[in-house]
C-alpha cells in the first residue's frame, strides 16, 4: 500500500502542470462556441489521460460527481500508474460557461496532497469567506454580518469601507448580501462563475483589486480554493449549507458528521500540497490560451505549499490542425 511519506511535492509539481495545461489545451477549440458539455468532456479527458501517465497512486477525492453522475474522475476514481498514495481535488473546466461564452477567468484546475489530506466534501453549497495574506488570525469570520466584515477588514488594513473592493458571484441568493456590502461603501466585483478564481483573486490583491471573497458556491470549489490559497497565503473559511435530507446524506456518505462545523483554510486542507491551474479564457491571474500560426501557448500557475513557491509557467507548442 504505497504511503502518503513517499509523496514528493517537488518531483510531482511539474507533472500535474502538464496535467492542468493539456486539459486547457484540449478545451481551446471550444472557447467561444456556446457548447460548455463538449468543453468540459474535452478538458475531462485530457486531464485523466494524463493523470494516468503519473507515478502515483491517486484517488479523486473533489471530481465531477459522484460514481453514478460522471463516467470519468468521478469522486473515489483511481488515477495513476503506480506510486505514492494521494488525493486529488479536480476541476478539469472551471468556468464551462465563461469557455463556452468566451468570458474571462476560466481555469483548468487541480491540486494534489497525501493521501487524506483534504476534506471529501459533498456536492453541496458551501458558505464561504476569504481575505489575502498579511493579516491577524480571524480578522474576519462567518458569525460576522457582511457589513462587520468589511468594516473589520478596512480597519485592519488601515482604510475606509470604501476602499474595499470585495467579489461575490452574481447569483438572485446574494442580493441581500450585496445589497448590505453596499451600503458600507465598498465595491463589488461581480462575477458570473468561477469561484475557485474569485478567492484566488484575494491572494494578489495588488494585481487583481480585490480584497476580501464572500458568498456560497460548491462546497467541492470551496476545498480547491483552500488548496490555491495554502500555497499562495490568505485565510479561508467554508460552512457546509443544505437544502434538504438528500443533501445531509451526500455529508454523511462523505464522513461528514459535523454539520454546522466552521472549516478553517487547514481544515479543509490539513497537510502541504500542489496546485496547478492554467488559463483558459483571457484573465486576470493568467492569461488565456493564445493562437498563432503552428504555434499554442499556456501559462501555468504552479504552486507549494511546502515551500510557498509560486510559478508562472509559459508553455508554446508546436501545434497541427488534422487534415
Amino acid at each position: 500500500m504505497p504511503s502518503p511519506q513517499d509523496f514528493s511535492d517537488r518531483m510531482l509539481s511539474l507533472g500535474l502542470a502538464r496535467v492542468a495545461e493539456q486539459a486547457a489545451i484540449a478545451s481551446a477549440d471550444w472557447i467561444g462556441r456556446g457548447d460548455e458539455k463538449a468543453a468540459d468532456q474535452a478538458a475531462v479527458n485530457a486531464m485523466r489521460e494524463q493523470l494516468n501517465k503519473l507515478e502515483i497512486s491517486g484517488v479523486v477525492v473533489i471530481g465531477e460527481g459522484e460514481r453514478d453522475e460522471a463516467p470519468m474522475l468521478y469522486i473515489g476514481e483511481e488515477v495513476g500508474s503506480g506510486g505514492p498514495g494521494v488525493d486529488i481535488a479536480l476541476d478539469p473546466l472551471e468556468g464551462t460557461t465563461l469557455t463556452a461564452k468566451d468570458m474571462p477567468n476560466a481555469l483548468t484546475v487541480i491540486a494534489m496532497g497525501p493521501r487524506g489530506s483534504m476534506l471529501h466534501a459533498p456536492d453541496v453549497y458551501m458558505d464561504k469567506l476569504a481575505i489575502g495574506p498579511g493579516y491577524d488570525t480571524d480578522v474576519v469570520s462567518l458569525d460576522m454580518s457582511p457589513s462587520e466584515r468589511v468594516s473589520a477588514l478596512a480597519k485592519a488594513k488601515g482604510c475606509q469601507p470604501r476602499d474595499i473592493t470585495v467579489c461575490m458571484l452574481e447569483r438572485p441568493r446574494h442580493e441581500e448580501m450585496l445589497a448590505e456590502v453596499r451600503e458600507t461603501g465598498a465595491g463589488i466585483r461581480l462575477i458570473t462563475d468561477g469561484d475557485v478564481a474569485g478567492v484566488m483573486h484575494c491572494a494578489e490583491t495588488v494585481k487583481t483589486g480585490i480584497d476580501m471573497y464572500m458568498g456560497s458556491g460548491g462546497a467541492p470549489e470551496g476545498v480547491l480554493a483552500a488548496a490555491a490559497l495554502k500555497c499562495m497565503g490568505g485565510q479561508m473559511w467554508g460552512r457546509l449549507m443544505f437544502r434538504n435530507e438528500d443533501e445531509k446524506g451526500r455529508a454523511a456518505k462523505a464522513g461528514i458528521t459535523e454539520l454546522d462545523r466552521i472549516y478553517a483554510r487547514d481544515d479543509l486542507v490539513t497537510d502541504h500540497v500542489i496546485f496547478a491551474a492554467t488559463g483558459v479564457t483571457q484573465g486576470s491571474l493568467v492569461q488565456g490560451i493564445r493562437r498563432e500560426p503552428g504555434w499554442i501557448e499556456t501559462e501555468t500557475l504552479l504552486m507549494r505549499s511546502k515551500t510557498g513557491s509560486v510559478r508562472r509557467m509559459h508553455y508554446r507548442n508546436p501545434f497541427q490542425h488534422s487534415v
